[in-house]
């Protein structure tokens, strides 16, 4: 997808009365630009790739907090909040990441089949990641990752 695609997306959503349909059409967005350090083999997955929201965000998300210069994540269950995306951090994770698999012969790089699923990488369990998600959006705010990383914050 190139970025007058992408923006003829968004343009198309947000003209559409459908909330999910803009959500789709921003998260396809956030990922095209997301993963431009990918496509041009400048990093090797979105932990690594400098300056861009989704590195931001996984490293906050891993401390337990939301990145203060970006919109917030609001997930279903937050929908009647005036701000915020209105899916959640994990699913957009993984979006990127499955979006970030998918070799395009016109691009440089992308992420390597035998790199494992992206919340694995992070070494937050699944019930973590449920818990982030549900707390999340409401300012949550503690401790969240492994075991071993949240052991060591408290030594």
């Amino acid at each position: 997808m190139n970025l007058s695609l992408a923006m003829l997306i968004l343009k198309t959503a947000v003209q559409a009365a459908s909330g999910k349909v803009v959500s789709i059409a921003i998260a396809v967005c956030m990922a095209y630009v997301n993963l431009n350090p990918i496509r041009t083999n400048i990093a090797k997955a979105p932990e690594n790739s400098d300056y861009t929201s989704v590195q931001q965000r996984i490293r906050t998300a891993i401390s337990g907090r939301q990145p203060k210069m970006l919109l917030p994540f609001r997930g279903r269950e937050h929908l009647n909040r005036s701000k915020g995306l209105s899916f959640q951090l994990v699913h957009y994770l993984e979006l990127v990441d499955w979006r970030g698999r998918n070799f395009d012969p016109r691009k440089w790089g992308c992420i390597a089949e035998n790199t494992p699923p992206i919340l694995k990488r992070l070494g937050i369990s699944p019930k973590h990641w449920l818990h982030l998600n549900r707390n999340f959006e409401s300012r949550f705010k503690g401790l969240v990752g492994s075991v071993e990383a949240v052991q060591q914050a408290y030594t």
